[in-house]
């Protein structure tokens, strides 16, 4: 009864977790392409493979997880996680240790993680496993426990007819996503959002930061964190004369008051001086925004196409949003940081309509085009 309870919540666990990047798969890569980054494992040539890379990697997680599921291949299943589990676990130390990826995107949008809440969740998993495993040690079959022998023992026809339905129903959700827009958004930025009112509430309720100085006495050597606020009140740090000095490079931004959180907090528009021209945007009646979070890779042919069809709607507001200054030729230009873009688009380019601030419409650009 427990080991069964046990093996059924932890089939469900990788299956929800397999899901939701499955449904975002895109959002998914953005997040492998942050551990290919030079600041973090320092591969940027795997960046290009950040995609098929994750659809291994789901695909991966969904298939055990239902094979766990349905006890199919049991010790394969078992040993498989298993190491899946020490692999991943091996991701999140290292980035919650060195602060390098703030979230592991393990459950895409859906939930978020700070990086020691990711390693101790597969530090739980890789219990469970091996518990899992030990319990039913005893009922793994010694032929074929690694195999996938043509031989299937009779009993096992309907599982393997389930773990393909599962499996084209996981690639149509999958396919959507990439090629469309996720089938469920669990993004801040999903259909219906009202960005003022976002604002609005993060205004209301900012997240507190407070700057810890890293300071070494010039005479003695000895090194202290002292908060800004202790930094101003004692002037034994700073008077003209003082041992104390400030070591450039070390000092660290900490989090003192968690307030509203929402990625829309990103969403900043500047115009190419530099300008922020955010409210200008979402409070106009109507706004039409092309975002491309790679102009380079964007065909000229389909900005122009872009740009055609949005004049066609008859809206003031079009703008063009991207990472460059002169991506677009006959729309205003906006300037964006990537990532904040590839929060709010999927696609490279990507349309995003406003009605008073408020999401109405959403779609790549060869959606919109059709």
């Amino acid at each position: 009864m427990i080991k069964g309870l046990l093996r059924f919540l932890l089939a469900i666990i990788f299956i929800l977790s397999g899901f939701v990047k499955a449904v975002d798969l895109v959002g998914f890569s953005f997040k492998m392409e942050e551990y290919f980054a030079p600041n973090v494992f320092n591969m940027p040539f795997f960046e290009k493979f950040a995609l098929p890379l994750s659809i291994f990697v789901v695909v991966l997680e969904l298939l055990l997880g239902f094979m766990l599921l349905i006890k199919l291949k049991l010790k394969f299943t078992l040993s498989a996680l298993i190491a899946l589990c020490i692999f991943f676990g091996f991701l999140t130390f290292y980035s919650a240790y060195y602060n390098v990826v703030t979230d592991c995107g393990c459950f895409g949008d859906a939930i978020k993680f700070t990086p020691w809440q990711s390693f101790m969740k597969d530090i739980v998993l890789l219990v469970g496993l091996i518990a899992v495993f030990i319990l039913y040690r005893k009922e793994f079959k010694k032929k074929d426990a690694y195999s996938f022998s043509a031989k299937k023992e009779t009993g096992n026809k309907f599982k393997y007819i389930l773990l393909s339905v599962f499996s084209v129903a996981m690639i149509l959700v999958g396919a959507h996503g990439i090629v469309h827009e996720p089938v469920i958004d669990f993004r801040d930025y999903k259909i219906g959002t009202d960005l003022r009112a976002e604002k609005a509430k993060i205004a209301k309720n900012p997240s507190q930061y407070k700057t810890f100085y890293s300071l070494k006495n010039a005479e003695t050597g000895e090194v202290l964190k002292v908060n800004q606020d202790d930094y101003i009140k004692k002037t034994e740090y700073w008077a003209e004369g003082s041992p104390w000095k400030i070591e450039e490079g070390k000092n660290e931004s900490v989090l003192v008051k968690e307030g509203y959180k929402s990625e829309i907090a990103k969403f900043k528009l500047e115009d190419t001086t530099g300008m922020d021209m955010t409210q200008e945007v979402i409070n106009a009646p109507k706004a039409i925004l092309i975002f491309t979070y790679y102009p380079q890779n964007v065909s000229p042919e389909v900005i122009k196409q872009l740009e055609a069809k949005v004049k066609t709607e008859g809206t003031p507001a079009v703008y063009g949003v991207s990472t460059l200054p002169n991506t677009f030729k006959t729309i205003k230009n906006m300037m964006m940081d990537a990532t904040a873009i590839k929060t709010i688009a999927r696609s490279n380019p990507f349309v995003l309509v406003l009605e008073n601030g408020k999401i109405v419409d959403k779609q790549p650009a060869k959606d919109y085009l059709k």
